[in-house]
């Protein structure tokens, strides 16, 4: 089978990159302090035992993980889905146009990856995606272990992002809408159009395909193309 071809390309990508301050912290939110983040990681490591440590990626890690894998698989979570729900002010975002980041929502099935750390460097893999993934107080509630299915059995793995709550955290918003965002905003280390592009670009490296992200990709590379004047193709 020949391999699609994204409409979401690498030019209309770059037409949306702009230079943008770090405006910091989202201020409706609070902020994580840092003599919090050692108990935390303290207790994902107890809860990572006595068997290995798996991470499942559904989006920025399939394609920018933190931490050295012994072994990939491709895996499912079942009964949740991608959904881009989580309003950005700072990183992918501004205070002016906000993003939106990835996250897992309740229904449906999510075809991603997962990570098997070694042994020996569990700690050190627990602690760079506590410092990565947590910012505020609101994230440590949105950290689950879940069993995803893979071709050679279920594993309980580590995901971060699974049914987020609180402010800032918006539902069932239609592609459109997404399509609208993503094709907008950009924060100081990018563009919410790039976080999209890259994560489908793997995803199919992969061999997987997820029907809405196909979607959305299109509808964002038509947004960007009518934003600049672009004819089509």
């Amino acid at each position: 089978m020949a391999a699609r071809v994204l409409s979401l390309t690498p030019e209309l990508v770059a037409r949306c990159h702009r230079v943008v301050p770090d405006e910091g912290r989202h201020p409706r939110l609070t902020s994580f302090p840092d003599e919090a983040y050692a108990p935390l990681a303290a207790r994902l490591l107890k809860d990572s035992l006595p068997g290995p440590l798996w991470i499942f990626a559904y989006g920025s890690l399939v394609w920018n993980p933190t931490f050295h894998a012994v072994e990939t698989r491709r895996a499912t979570a079942v009964g949740w889905h991608r959904s881009f729900c989580i309003e950005m002010q700072n990183w992918r975002g501004s205070r002016v146009q906000p993003g939106l980041m990835m996250a897992l929502d309740t229904g449906g099935r999510c075809s991603g990856l997962v990570y098997r750390i070694a042994d020996e460097g569990r700690e050190t893999a627990i602690n760079d995606l506590v410092d990565r993934e947590i910012g505020y107080h609101e994230d440590v509630a949105s950290i689950r272990w879940l069993n995803v299915a893979t071709a050679a059995g279920a594993v309980r793995a580590l995901v971060f992002y699974a049914a987020p709550r609180g402010i800032g955290v918006q539902r069932r918003l239609p592609l459109e809408r997404v399509a609208w965002i993503l094709a907008r905003a950009c924060g100081h280390v990018g563009s919410g159009a790039d976080y999209l592009y890259q994560t489908v670009l793997r995803l199919e490296q992969h061999g997987i395909h997820d029907r809405n992200l196909w979607r959305l990709q299109a509808l964002v590379a038509a947004e960007i193309a009518a934003l600049h004047g672009m004819g089509p193709g």
